[in-house]
C-alpha cells in the first residue's frame, strides 16, 4: 500500500474518530500509523471551535481524534459540530468507546464483556414525557434519529455476512496485539472470574465499592461463552441506546431492552447522529446493572478500537490519491470565519455601493466608521449575498486587527487552498498568497481586510516619528495585498487614514449610526418578543444612539437577565455609572473576532489607545473634550490649550490641526461646517 502522506490541509480528512473518556482516546491512539502532529504545526481551526484535536494516519486514511471535554449528549453535539465545522469534508464519523450492555441480544445471543457493539441505529430512550405513573418516550418518525445513511447501511450488510464477519473478527484478534507493547494502557484479559452477571433484580450492596469488597453474593447467571479460559471478543450488530444518564439497573435494562431491542446503553451517540453519517462501535465493559466496574474498561476500550480499524479497511477512501500526491485544490473557495448573521437588518443604501463598486475589475473598497457602527456585519452580510448571486467567486476574509492576526489569516488562507509551500515555516507565507492570488489561474475573487485600524501597521510609520520618539516600526504589511484586475478588496477600519491610503484617495463609504426605523427593527428582532412597547424600543434606540454594537449588547442583557426593555431604561438612566457599567458588560454576538473586545467600552477603549499610540496629542485633546458638553466645543478653546502645550511651541497650529485630523479619522469628532 502507498505510503500516507502528511495532508496539507484540513480539508483532505474524511475520517472522524469521536471519544468521550480519555482511556478511549488512548485506544485510538495507539493504533495510529502515523501521527501528524508529531511531524508538523498542528492544522488550525474554525473560529469559535473549542474542541481539541489529534491528527494522524489509520491504514489508507487520514483521521481526526476529536476528544470531549465530558461526557454526554450536548458535549458530544458540540463537539461533533465543531468538528465539523474545522473538517469540513468528513464523510464518515466514528464515535469510538466503551458501554454498558444487555447480556442477550434479541435473538438470544450471549453478550459478555469485552464484546464490541456495531450500531445500526440509536433510540434516544430518555426523550419523551414523564406522566405521574409513566415514562412514555416519544417515537414518532420526526422525533426519532434517522437511520445511517446508505454507504453505510451497505457496508454492515456486507460485513454481516459470514466471510466477513469472521475476517472482521480474525482482524480485531490481529489489531490487538498491536496493544502488547502497550503495557501503560493496561488492554489485558481481566479474566473471566471478573465477569460476573447478577439476576436483575439483585442490586449491588454498597455503592463505591466493588462486589468483592463489600459482599455482593447474589445468584449469579450461567454462561455458556465463559467456560473457555479467554473468549475471543464477538461482534454484534443492532440499535444502541443513548441518553444523558448511566444506565445502573438490571431491571429497568431488560425492560427497554425488550421493549426497543436494543444491545448496549451509552451516552454520546444520540448528540454525533444526526450532525455526522455516522457509526457507533463501543467494547463492552458492563453489564448496565448497580453491579459496575471499571476492570474491564481497558480492555473494552481497546476490542472498540480495534474494531474501529478493522471496520475503516473496508471503507473507500473517496478520493484514493488525496494524501498521496497533494494536489492543489482548484477552488471555488469561501473562507469566511463567520456564519451569515440572520438578524442583520437595513443598510440598503451602503449594501447597494458595495454590490456595484465590488463588481468592477481591481476595485477596492473601505468601510469606514466608529467602532461598533456595524461595519463588519455590513461586509458579512455582502459576502454572503456575493457568494449566493455568483458562487464561481472565491470570498476570503483577513483579521487586520494586528500583524499576528493578518499573518495567520495569510496561513490559513494558503492552507485551506492548499497552495504549494504553505506548511513550509521557510517560506514566507505573505508573499506567497499575494503572489498566488495574482495569478490569472487563481479566477476572480474578493477579501475582506477586517479591523485594519493601524494606519502604521500597513504603511509604516513617519520617519520623523521613529527617529524623534525612539518607536518601532512594524508596519508595511500593506504591500502583501494582492493587486490585480481579477481581484477585489473591501477594508473595515475605523481609521479614515488608512482608508484613504487603501484606496488610494478615493472616497471611503461612511458608515454612520442607523436610523430610527432600523435601530427598532434591530431591537426587535434580536429580543423576539412578543408584547414590546414601541415607545420603549424607540427611547432605548436614541439613548443608545442609534449604534448597532450598543443595541445588540442591549438585547443581549435583557435576554440574559430576563428583563423589560423599561426596566434596562431605569437601569441605564439611574447614574453616569451604570451608564459604563452596562456599556461595559461583555457579550457574543455573529461576526465578532475571538480576541475583539466583548463590550461597546472596550471598543472605544481600543480606538482610543490606538489613537494615543499615533498621536499622543489627540488622545490628551479628546480627553479635554470628554470633559465639556459634547456639542458645540469652540475651536478657539482648543486652539489657546495648544498653545500651553510646550511641545507646540515647536510646531505651532499644525500640530492641532493633525491632532483633530486623527480624531476626526476615527469618526470620535466632527467639525461644524
Amino acid at each position: 500500500m502507498a505510503q500516507l502522506r502528511r495532508p496539507t490541509s484540513r480539508r483532505d480528512f474524511e475520517i472522524a474518530v469521536i471519544c468521550a473518556l480519555i482511556l478511549e482516546a488512548d485506544a485510538v491512539k495507539a493504533l495510529f500509523d502515523h501521527h501528524w502532529d508529531d511531524v508538523g504545526p498542528s492544522y488550525d481551526k474554525a473560529i469559535g471551535d473549542s474542541n481539541a484535536y489529534s491528527t494522524g494516519a489509520i491504514g489508507r486514511h487520514n483521521v481526526v481524534l476529536a476528544h470531549m471535554p465530558a461526557m454526554g449528549k450536548s458535549n458530544s453535539a458540540a463537539a461533533a459540530a465543531n468538528c465539523r465545522a474545522s473538517f469540513p469534508n468528513i464523510k464518515l464519523a466514528v464515535l469510538v468507546g466503551i458501554c454498558g450492555v444487555a447480556p442477550f441480544s434479541p435473538d438470544g445471543s450471549e453478550i459478555i464483556l469485552g464484546d464490541v457493539i456495531l450500531s445500526e441505529g440509536i433510540i434516544q430512550y430518555d426523550f419523551g414525557r414523564q406522566f405521574p405513573d409513566d415514562f412514555l418516550r416519544k417515537n414518532t418518525l420526526l422525533d426519532s434519529l434517522g437511520r445511517p445513511n446508505a454507504e453505510i447501511r451497505a457496508l454492515l450488510a456486507k460485513v454481516k455476512g459470514v466471510n466477513d464477519r469472521k475476517i472482521l473478527q480474525d482482524k480485531i484478534a490481529s489489531y490487538m496485539e498491536m496493544f502488547q507493547n502497550k503495557t501503560d494502557l493496561v488492554p489485558t484479559y481481566p479474566g473471566t472470574i471478573h465477569d460476573k452477571l447478577f439476576e436483575a433484580i439483585y442490586r449491588h450492596v454498597k455503592d463505591g465499592k466493588s462486589c468483592e469488597e463489600c459482599g455482593c453474593t447474589g445468584q449469579l447467571l450461567p454462561r455458556k461463552r465463559l467456560q473457555g479460559d479467554s473468549p475471543k471478543p464477538a461482534i454484534h450488530f443492532g440499535l444502541i441506546a443513548s441518553a444523558d444518564t448511566v444506565m445502573k439497573s438490571g431491571k429497568h435494562r431488560d425492560v427497554i431492552a425488550r421493549q426497543e431491542g436494543v444491545l448496549a446503553f451509552e451516552m454520546e451517540a444520540a448528540g454525533v447522529w444526526d450532525i455526522f453519517p455516522c457509526v457507533v462501535i463501543k467494547g463492552a465493559c458492563d453489564y448496565a446493572d448497580s453491579h459496575k466496574t471499571k476492570v474491564w474498561q481497558r480492555y473494552a476500550a481497546a476490542t472498540a478500537a480495534a474494531c474501529m480499524r478493522a471496520f475503516l479497511d473496508n471503507w473507500i477512501p473517496s478520493q484514493t490519491e488525496s494524501g498521496l500526491d497533494q494536489k492543489q485544490s482548484t477552488g471555488p473557495w469561501f473562507y469566511v470565519p463567520y456564519p451569515e448573521n440572520e438578524s442583520f437588518i437595513g443598510r440598503e443604501s451602503i449594501l447597494q455601493k458595495l454590490q456595484q463598486q465590488s463588481m468592477k475589475p481591481a476595485s477596492k473598497i473601505a468601510l469606514n466608521g466608529l467602532g461598533g457602527i456595524g461595519k463588519t456585519q455590513i461586509a458579512l452580510a455582502h459576502v454572503y449575498w456575493l457568494h449566493r448571486t455568483s458562487p464561481e467567486v472565491s470570498i476570503f476574509w483577513v483579521h487586520a486587527h494586528n500583524a499576528e492576526k493578518f499573518r495567520q489569516s495569510f496561513m490559513s488562507i494558503a492552507q485551506e487552498c492548499q497552495i504549494p509551500g504553505s506548511f513550509d515555516p521557510k517560506v514566507d507565507i505573505l508573499l506567497l498568497l499575494k503572489r498566488w492570488l495574482e495569478r490569472k489561474e487563481s479566477g476572480r475573487w474578493l477579501m475582506v481586510i477586517d479591523n485594519a485600524d493601524d494606519t502604521h501597521l500597513f504603511f509604516g510609520m513617519p520617519k520623523e516619528s521613529v527617529s524623534r520618539d525612539g518607536l518601532k516600526d512594524e508596519g508595511s504589511l500593506g504591500k502583501y495585498i494582492p493587486d490585480c484586475a481579477h481581484g477585489s478588496i473591501i477594508i473595515t477600519t475605523r481609521n479614515k487614514e488608512t482608508a484613504s491610503r487603501f484606496i488610494k484617495g478615493k472616497r471611503p463609504i461612511e458608515v454612520g449610526k442607523m436610523d430610527q426605523g432600523e435601530s427598532t427593527q434591530l431591537l426587535q428582532e434580536i429580543l423576539d418578543s412578543e408584547g414590546l412597547d414601541p415607545e420603549d424600543l424607540s427611547t432605548l434606540s436614541s439613548r443608545l444612539e442609534h449604534l448597532p454594537l450598543a443595541l445588540v449588547q442591549a438585547a443581549a442583557f435583557i435576554h440574559e437577565k430576563t428583563i423589560s426593555v423599561k426596566r434596562y431604561l431605569q437601569l441605564l438612566n439611574e447614574s453616569d455609572q451604570n451608564f459604563v457599567d452596562l456599556l461595559s458588560n461583555e457579550f457574543e454576538t455573529v461576526g465578532r473576532d475571538s480576541e475583539a473586545p466583548r463590550a461597546v467600552a472596550e471598543t472605544w477603549i481600543l480606538s482610543f489607545e490606538q489613537i494615543r499610540r499615533q498621536n499622543i496629542f489627540a488622545s490628551e485633546l479628546l480627553s479635554l473634550m470628554s470633559l465639556f458638553n459634547r456639542q458645540g466645543i469652540p475651536h478657539e478653546f482648543l486652539s489657546d490649550y495648544a498653545k500651553q502645550k510646550q511641545e507646540l511651541e515647536l510646531r505651532g497650529e499644525m500640530q492641532l490641526v493633525e491632532a483633530l485630523g486623527v480624531l476626526k479619522a476615527f469618526s470620535f469628532i466632527a467639525e461644524d461646517k
